[in-house]
């Protein structure tokens, strides 16, 4: 177990603690733990890249518990009418589809690296932004049209990140089919 996957196992036992928070309607301490939470995905990442810990078992733990953390962040503030319902379906129908997307290759045995593509991790950083601006209301609002902004933003970088990825793995399918007919 390196120090990354650690942090990162972290961040998803933190995950329980912020619902728990935002159930509560405790905006001000679901930040902090979300702040926290946030600390450990830079942290993990810093930590493999300079001490050369990157593990196949971190690769799929840190997108899971940015996934666990993320969804569970917009359904919340959506719940609460903290972000309007169209942008938790787009958030969170994105990361249903990249799961069914990753099964769907596994079960056609099709050999998948773990790595975010760059527009993958533009969209997280507009999620993240989103959800910190929300949860950062109680100290610093935006005004409405800001939160628009934001709010489509992160949306059209949701569909668009959803889409490169379809695309991704239907090209990953395709090839795997015409190795097998070679």
């Amino acid at each position: 177990m390196t120090i990354p996957n650690i942090l990162t196992l972290g961040r998803i036992l933190l995950t329980p603690l912020l619902i728990w928070l935002l159930l509560d309607g405790n905006l001000k301490q679901a930040l902090f733990v979300f702040f926290i939470a946030g600390m450990t995905d830079g942290l993990d990442g810093l930590i493999a890249r300079l001490f050369h810990q990157k593990s196949k078992l971190g690769a799929y733990l840190d997108p899971l518990a940015d996934k666990l953390l993320l969804v569970s962040s917009f359904i919340l503030l959506g719940h609460l009418g903290l972000v309007p319902d169209w942008l938790v379906i787009v958030t969170v129908s994105r990361d249903i589809m990249i799961v069914l997307g990753l099964m769907t290759l596994i079960f056609h045995e099709v050999s998948v690296e773990i790595r975010p593509s760059f527009f993958s991790k533009i969209t997280t950083l507009m999620q993240l932004v989103t959800i910190l601006a929300v949860m950062g209301s109680p100290y610093a609002s935006l005004p409405e049209w800001g939160y628009s902004i934001l709010f489509f933003a992160t949306a059209f970088f949701s569909v668009g990140s959803g889409i490169h990825y379809i695309l991704i793995g239907i090209s990953l399918l395709e090839t795997r089919r015409s190795n097998n007919e070679e």
